[in-house]
């Protein structure tokens, strides 16, 4: 059995179990990441959907209240309480040309009322122009906070991306490290048993040259039990078909080793082509996760651009909504029948 690639084989796995490790808990993280930034976008698509109604709940309580409606007089239920004779005095605004309380000369207030009138009609307009900065100023306000929790959302999610940059960068340089000692293992292995086998060698040769095996004295193989006996350490005499047997068995060795060497050699290049394909296989993972991430970032910016321009439209519409349905032309029809 042959250990060394036994226990190759077993890091090589343990290695591979530990990357597909990684990479499951980094997909798990990621997942996670996505499921919060979710959460997070719906929470605040929630809290924009409540400050808008909010915001529409309090406009309609401040500018379109019921009493500022233009047919409100017809559906008022104070309105006999509140009403009054037809003719006070000769002041009295509510005498009008169809009532037939006032006629043509009668009218002897008539600077006083002008006045009056203008200046209720600048009160009015100074009045407008106070609620129409206040409420910019609180649109503005909320626009700023908006703005301001969409840059904080982006950086919490720029810094948890270089986090797992972070980790993912620090698990490839661990990886390789570990790729590299191996390597460097080895190799040193393989040049200590290749110094060992030369060592091996060259001993082989030295007892084979300095002993008695390729000595040329034939009476170191007689056995002291007789001539027909030798000592077969030391016998030379052997016969033809002998050295045949014995060159075809050195032969064999030899391609033994060759075979040896051989398979030796295809080890070596499976190994390299493994770590080859191990590190193609970890820059197309690194690829692919750096465009994932390029995919995820620009999802994010096509959102946030998004949401941006509904709040812009939203904001318009409210706008002119707020100026189309702004109470003055009640203040003009009043001015009008004051007039008459």
């Amino acid at each position: 059995v042959d250990k060394d690639a036994l226990d190759t084989q077993v890091k090589d796995r343990k290695i591979q179990e530990a990357a597909e490790k990684a990479r499951n808990e980094e997909l798990a993280n990621e997942m996670k990441q996505n499921d919060k930034i979710m959460c997070m976008l719906e929470e605040r698509q929630k809290n924009d959907i409540r400050n808008i109604n909010k915001a529409i709940s309090e406009f309609q309580k401040n500018f379109q209240k019921p009493e500022t409606r233009r047919e409100f007089d017809l559906s008022d239920p104070q309105a006999l309480k509140k009403d009054r004779p037809a003719r006070l005095s000769d002041n009295d605004p509510r005498c009008t040309v169809s009532g037939l309380q006032k006629f043509m000369g009668e009218d002897l207030n008539y600077d006083q009322r002008m006045k009056f009138q203008k200046e209720q009609l600048r009160e009015w307009s100074l009045q407008q122009q106070r609620d129409w900065k206040n409420a910019l100023a609180d649109q503005k306000f909320a626009d700023d906070l908006y703005d301001k929790s969409r840059i904080e959302l982006d950086q919490k999610t720029m810094e948890q991306q270089r986090k797992e940059e972070e980790s993912r960068r620090a698990v490839c340089a661990a990886t390789k490290d570990f790729n590299r000692t191996q390597a460097a293992e080895l190799a040193e292995r393989k040049k200590l048993e290749k110094y060992q086998k030369m060592k091996d060698d060259m001993d082989e040769i030295s007892s084979l040259l300095q002993g008695n095996l390729l000595s040329e004295n034939p009476e170191q193989a007689v056995s002291s039990f007789g001539r027909h006996r030798v000592i077969t350490d030391r016998w030379k005499g052997m016969n033809q078909d002998q050295l045949m047997a014995i060159r075809y068995s050195q032969q064999q060795q030899v391609l033994e080793k060759l075979r040896l060497k051989e398979e030796e050699r295809r080890r070596d290049a499976e190994w390299d082509r493994q770590s080859i394909q191990a590190a193609r296989a970890q820059l197309v993972l690194e690829r692919h996760q750096q465009r994932q991430n390029r995919e995820r970032r620009q999802v994010l910016d096509n959102i946030n651009a998004e949401l941006s321009q509904e709040q812009k439209s939203k904001n318009i519409y409210l706008k002119e909504e707020a100026y189309s349905n702004f109470p003055t032309g009640q203040y003009y029809a009043q001015f009008n029948t004051t007039s008459r």
